[in-house]
């Protein structure tokens, strides 16, 4: 089986550092302490399918596009030299001086020569390999963006090798996918403006490729907002980290304070009353909290039933790991944990220590006990 693989160098860099993506915005978040995290995972997704017997060749993009990642390991690949890449050094990190226009470029030339286009990216890389090739050949993503609220991503970069080794062997059908993307300067400023782009082909096995991200019904707000009213009345003095999403922002609102919808919050409780400590914290600021032994307030993500690693990782395993499984309160409405749902954080052993079973509170009255994979 011929696969392409093409990688977006610079996905997933403002996660941590709380800029909602990187499209545009990479130069600040490298300034603000943003590393390189695509390669990394990518390298994950290889490591995973070398442990399959499966006859795979690549076609990938030259250096940073995909040739660094691949010369690790002992699979046959070829590179698609489209032009010279060169790499420029902001604050002491070096990173390739690509462009959407590589992505599409790289697509176009690959469409004919491949069984499968792999991508490692976010909703933006989804969107230009869609743009390049439409639905002439399946696509499916590695999630290594910051957002990935399209339907053509696995789980995993781990769950990404099952599914092409499933696809290898005839055992995943393929199924027309939606591809979202948002407006990430809207995003920054709280505002969500998501746009269906069309519908992809991808290879789906049910238990290793993502949901689309999905809205609260109408009729769950008046629910929602009596389990926020409730949890608010029940919260100890102390520091809390309060995630993002809409759900979250009504607790917010509820606290007083001016939170952000997307972003990530410190908040400190004390008699009763709340005071905001850091608006849109990144990563170092809630490393920054850790000694105040802090409770988390997230909310899974409807559609997506990510818990950690989807549009929060400021929540990163260094965060994660000093702090305890019971000082994470999970709020849903019942539509939104209807089976089990995921955390994935890059870190094997972060990831193991939060499976298992959480409580979700699904009503002013009453919890869920849900499983976490």
């Amino acid at each position: 089986m011929i696969v392409g693989l093409i990688v977006n160098p610079i996905a997933g860099m403002g996660g941590r550092v709380a800029l909602k993506g990187t499209d545009g915005v990479v130069e600040e978040a490298i300034k603000r302490g943003a590393k390189p995290v695509a390669l990394d995972f990518t390298k994950l997704f290889l490591n995973e399918l070398s442990h399959y017997d499966v006859d795979v060749e690549f076609l990938t993009g030259p250096d940073g596009l995909g040739e660094d990642a691949l010369k690790e390991f002992s699979f046959p690949y070829k590179v698609i030299k489209h032009r010279e890449i060169k790499y420029r050094e902001i604050s002491g990190v070096k990173i390739p001086d690509t462009t959407k226009e590589d992505t599409k470029t790289l697509a176009r030339l690959m469409k004919d020569n491949v069984d499968i286009l792999l991508f490692a990216g976010g909703d933006g890389t989804a969107r230009d390999i869609y743009e390049a090739i439409d639905k002439e050949k399946p696509i499916l993503g590695i999630p290594t963006g910051v957002k990935m609220f399209s339907g053509v991503f696995a789980t995993s970069p781990e769950d990404a090798a099952k599914l092409l080794v499933a696809f290898a062997k005839g055992n995943a059908r393929l199924v027309e996918r939606e591809i979202l993307d948002l407006d990430e300067n809207a995003y920054r400023h709280d505002e969500v403006k998501a746009k269906p782009y069309g519908k992809a082909l991808t290879p789906y096995v049910e238990t290793l490729v993502q949901g689309a991200k999905e809205t609260i019904p109408l009729d769950e707000e008046e629910e929602l907002d009596a389990i926020v009213e409730a949890i608010v009345e029940e919260l100890e003095d102390g520091v809390y980290f309060l995630g993002a999403g809409s759900t979250i922002k009504k607790l917010k609102d509820m606290l007083g304070i001016d939170g952000t919808l997307l972003g990530v919050d410190i908040v400190e409780i004390k008699n009763g009353k709340a005071k905001l400590l850091v608006k849109d914290a990144q990563e170092k600021d809630l490393l920054e909290y850790l000694h105040r032994n802090p409770r988390i307030i997230v909310t899974v993500v409807g559609g997506l039933n990510f818990l950690f690693g989807r549009g929060n990782q400021q929540f990163s395993p260094e965060v994660l790991k000093h702090i305890p499984k019971e000082n994470i309160i999970v709020v849903a409405t019942p539509s939104k944990v209807k089976g089990a749902i995921r955390v994935y954080t890059g870190d094997r052993e972060v990831d193991e220590r939060l499976k298992g079973y959480i409580k979700v509170r699904i009503s002013p009255w009453a919890e869920r006990i849900v499983k976490v994979i």
